[in-house]
Formats: C-alpha cells, structure tokens, sequence
C-alpha cells in the first residue's frame, strides 16, 4: 500500500514539476487559440501625395473545423443566403487547410448578414468572425493595369509559405503583385479564452502575449493624377495605349491602356460574372498595351535611324538623297513624301521613305546590320526595359542571328533588311518603348530607367528610395542629337503633326507614324517632347486601326501636353474632336 502511494506521488511530481513545460502548452491549447491579425494593407500615393488606393473595412465570417457542428450547415447556409452546396465545398477546404485553425469562410458579407450571424452565434460553435479590409479607389482615375488587384492565394502558396492562409489576399497584377513583400506587412499573433463552444471570452493574459501586426508599406508613385485621369478620357471607345515620361529620371508621369478593366469590382469579393465578361471580351481590356503591345512602330523609327546613320557614318547632315517617288530594289517601294532632294533634317521632317530605305540598304550592303542592332537596342528596342511592372514584353529588333533563325540561314536578303528602315517588316516594339526612345533623344542620349514607383514608406517611417539608374549613352553626340531633334522639331512647325501639335507658346517636337497592321486598317503613332529647348515630359500613343498617326495620335499627344504643362486645355473644339472620336466609326 504504501509502495502505491510512493508511486503515485512520484507521478504526480513528474506531471507537475518535471514535465511542467512538455504539458503546459498543451493545457493551454484547450482553452487557448491562438490567431493570427492581418495587417493593414500599404498604401499607394500618386506624385503630388494624393491616395490613390486605401483600404475600407469588410465583414469575414470564418469557421473552426474542430469546433463546428456540421448539422448546423442548413441553419448557417440559410442565414448566409448561400447554397448548401457551396457552404459544404468551402468546410471541405477549411477542413482541408486545417481541422484546428480558424479559416476565412465568407468574406465581404453585408452588415445585415453579419448581424444575423452574431445574433445567432451562441447556436454555431466553430463560426466566428473578423473585420478585415479591402482595396478602395477614392480618386476618379482607373489605372488598373498600373495599380493591378488582388486575389485569394493559391493552396500550393498557403501550404507551402508561413506568411500565407487560407483566403489569403495577394497581389495579382500591376504594383499589387510587384511590391507584394512590401504592401503585405507582417501578421500578428493574439492569444484568446474560449469557451467549450469555441466562443471568445477575451483576451488571454490581458494581452500581454499578443503580437501587434506591421502595417504593410506605402508606395509612393510618380504618376500625375491629372494627366492620368486626362488620357484615360482620351482614349474611351479607343484601342491603343499612352506612356508619358520624365525625359530627366524615367518617372512615368501617366500610361493608359484602353480598353480598361473597373478596379473595383475586383476588390474583396470577386464579382464573377464580371470576370467571365472581361475574359472573354475580344477587345482584351486585361492586356496592357502600354507594355506588352508589340507593334511595327512604322515611321516614328526614322529619328533614331538618323542618329545611328550619322554615328555609323552612312550619312553626314550634308549627305543629299534623291527622291523620285519611290525607293527600287527589285520593285518599287512607295514614298508619301514629295519627289525631292533631302538631306536628315528634312527626311524627318517629311517623313521620306525613299531616304531611310536608302540608309538602310548602305547600312546592311557595308556590313553593319549587326551594328545597328547593339545602337538601335542601347535605346530599349528588342528587349526588356524592367519598369516595374508584371508583363512587360521584349519587342522584336532582328539581327543576322535572328533571321538565319526565322528563314534559314543566309536564306534571307537585304530586301527583307530595308523595312527596318521604316519601321516596317520584322520588327516591334512597345508603347513604353517608344517613348523610351522619344525621351533618350529628348535628354540628349542618357539612358533612363522607367518606373512608377519612387519610394518606399516602411511601417516605421524610413523612406527607400527607387534610385533608378541614368547613364550616358556614349556614342550618342550632342551634334548628331542636334540634328535629329530639329527635324523632329519641323515635323510640327512644316510636316504631318502641323495641325494639330503646333501650339502658341509650347514648342513641341515629334516623329508621326502610320504602321502597317495585317489585322485589318493602319496603326497610328506618334511620338514627341516638349519643351523643346528644356523637354519636361516625353510620349508615344499608339491608336490601333485609326489610319494615319497625324490625324489621331497627334491630337492625343498634343492635348495630354498641353494640359501638363499649362494645366489646361484652351483648345475646346479639338478636345471635343478627340473625345468623340472612335476609330472603329471611322469611314476607311
């Protein structure tokens, strides 16, 4: 008997003494949950300080597998409004997640729904909830493939990531995916009495073992709101895209692709129907044109086939070409141009095809094919520029190795070269791109870094600072960029952009182009700076089966300048013109 004793003693000294802390723990899981706290979401601010996104509060009903009574589904589907169906599958993938940890059931339920649930609360063991957020646009712009959505994360990134659960939000497009490390934050941990029906007492320990959130980071952009919102009207019943950028850093100052999508129909609870309509809508308002619309860029390719001409030596500013009308290699290719004598400046100015097929048959008869494709790419053609943007695409700019590896090699010949010339044949490039190269002209030939995003506001206040990188490009002259820029200039003093870009008081320079597209009639472009002396804001707008550039992408181009340099617009007929224009109305 008293043997017994001994032992029974002995193990309540080893449960109580030895063991404290194997079975303490597990002793305050029966009466303890832990949870983790969403942080606030970061912020994102245009140029000027203005709040571009914030966050709203959202009511989520979330369920603990290991508390809840499945014989309760009828009653929580019918205070919910779902199907039983439904509220069945959603169980299943909590259960899925974890039998033991609190998971997001329904998110963004109206406050009716939410009241019904609370009043019924003491019937559902295992139902809970919590105030959550979602993304809200206070500002009039739409700017969605730049700002981007979120979604719910996956099950392989929950499963596989400790800064992930189930219904999750992530970014998915635009700077919500990009700077996802940054917008998220950390999550918090609160400790909480429960009851045996899984009800919230309060707080365990007043507290003290809680961990407060990091609130995510603020973006701040250096999009111009104004501008922003002034080529988005621009461009309604359009297909095409505007980039305007600071000729000096690289900052994108606006850049809308049209057809949009509407921002907040994605936010907190996917509307699907809306989903399912802008997928399957042909005009494609998902795909951002601005940086992934790959288009021969037709004649606004001439300024910088001058530059790279005069550096190679093919032509020197005195070099004369003659025009007959046409350019004849085989057969004759067309020339818009007057029949002339022109020299570079007034090749540009005229936009002469004769003259550049000229300067590219020279380049590619003397063996600098190869060549003009390293100067032609030190300006962003034919690859990546790295904005920081999800789905950027790289252009097409050919090279020898490019077209042995399209036609065979040596299978190709220098008829398939000359269209390059002229922005035509097998080549491509971006919107984004383009006014990459209008802006490298208008800086004087220093390479800039596109971005939208300038600093970073951690949690605790420290700013980091994108530092984009700008270097001279060094076998740009100031001579030869003189040159070019002043026929760049006569294109809207005397050429095609006369019209439209001729402004009193603002000296604007620009290069029109009308692309070729096999899908049906000509793209327009036209890309431009201005000031001319001192150039603030570089563009390229691209307006897809609009027919000549001057008529189209100019008067875009002209206004979007007008208005961020003077604040406004005192055209009002031209404004009127372009707001009602459409394309897709337009006679042939």
């Amino acid at each position: 008997m008293v043997g017994l004793f001994l032992v029974l003693i002995g193990r309540l000294y080893q449960l109580q003494i030895l063991d404290y802390q194997t079975y303490n723990p597990l002793s305050k899981k029966n009466s303890i949950r832990r949870e983790y706290v969403s942080p606030a979401r970061g912020l994102i601010y245009d140029r000027n300080g203005n709040l571009l996104v914030d966050n709203e509060p959202i009511y989520t009903i979330t369920i603990t597998p290991e508390k809840y009574d499945t014989t309760k589904n009828h009653l929580l589907a019918k205070l919910l409004g779902v199907k039983i169906s439904d509220l069945r599958q959603r169980i299943k993938k909590a259960e899925q997640y974890s039998w033991q940890r609190k998971s997001r059931l329904y998110t963004e339920v109206d406050f009716d729904t939410f009241s019904n649930i609370q009043e019924n609360i003491w019937r559902l063991p295992g139902i809970g909830h919590i105030i959550e957020s979602k993304r809200h646009y206070p500002t009039p712009i739409k700017a969605a493939h730049i700002l981007g959505y979120l979604r719910e994360v996956s099950q392989k990134t929950y499963l596989s990531s400790d800064q992930y659960q189930l219904g999750d939000k992530v970014g998915k497009s635009g700077l919500e995916q990009v700077y996802e490390s940054y917008l998220r934050g950390k999550k918090g941990i609160s400790y909480k009495l429960i009851n045996a029906f899984g009800q919230e007492l309060g707080p365990y320990d007043d507290g003290k073992l809680n961990k407060a959130p990091t609130k995510g980071a603020n973006l701040y952009t250096t999009l111009d709101t104004k501008l922003q919102l002034f080529a988005e009207k621009l461009l309604k019943n359009k297909r095409g895209s505007v980039v305007a950028i600071n000729p000096e850093n690289g900052a994108i100052l606006a850049m809308a692709s049209s057809p949009e999508f509407d921002l907040s129909k994605l936010a907190g609870r996917l509307d699907h129907h809306y989903w399912a309509k802008i997928n399957a809508d042909t005009t494609s308002p998902l795909f951002d044109r601005a940086i992934a619309a790959q288009e021969p860029p037709g004649s606004t390719i001439k300024p910088l086939m001058a530059l790279i001409a005069l550096h190679l030596g093919v032509i020197t500013p005195q070099t004369v070409i003659n025009n007959p009308g046409y350019f004849y290699l085989g057969r004759r290719y067309g020339d818009h141009a007057p029949p002339g004598k022109y020299d570079v400046v007034k090749a540009i100015e005229k936009s002469s095809n004769t003259f550049f097929f000229t300067v590219m048959y020279k380049v590619a008869s003397d063996g600098l094919f190869d060549k003009w494709h390293s100067l032609a790419s030190d300006f962003g053609l034919g690859h990546l520029d790295y904005i920081d943007l999800p789905g950027e695409r790289p252009g097409i700019l050919p090279d020898s190795s490019y077209f042995n590896k399209r036609f065979g090699y040596r299978k190709w010949s220098i008829g398939d070269v000359i269209n390059l010339g002229i922005g035509q044949g097998v080549m491509s490039a971006t919107p984004l791109q383009m006014a990459l190269v209008s802006a490298e002209i208008a800086n004087n030939g220093y390479k800039i870094q596109p971005h939208i995003v300038r600093a970073i506001q951690k949690s605790n206040g420290t700013l980091l600072h994108t530092d984009p990188v700008k270097k001279k490009i060094p076998w740009v002259s100031q001579k030869n960029v003189n040159i070019v820029k002043e026929g760049m200039r006569r294109v809207v003093l005397k050429g095609t952009a006369r019209w439209y870009a001729n402004i009193k008081n603002i000296k604007i320079a620009g290069k029109t182009g009308t692309a070729q597209n096999p899908r049906g009639k000509d793209d327009a472009w036209f890309i431009s700076f201005a000031p001319y002396k001192h150039p603030k804001i570089a563009m390229a707008v691209l307006i897809e089966h609009a027919g000549y550039g001057s008529q189209s992408a100019v008067p875009i181009s002209a206004l979007l300048i007008e208005k961020y340099l003077t604040g406004k617009v005192k055209r009002k007929w031209l404004l009127k013109k372009m707001l009602n224009f459409n394309p897709a109305k337009e006679k042939e």
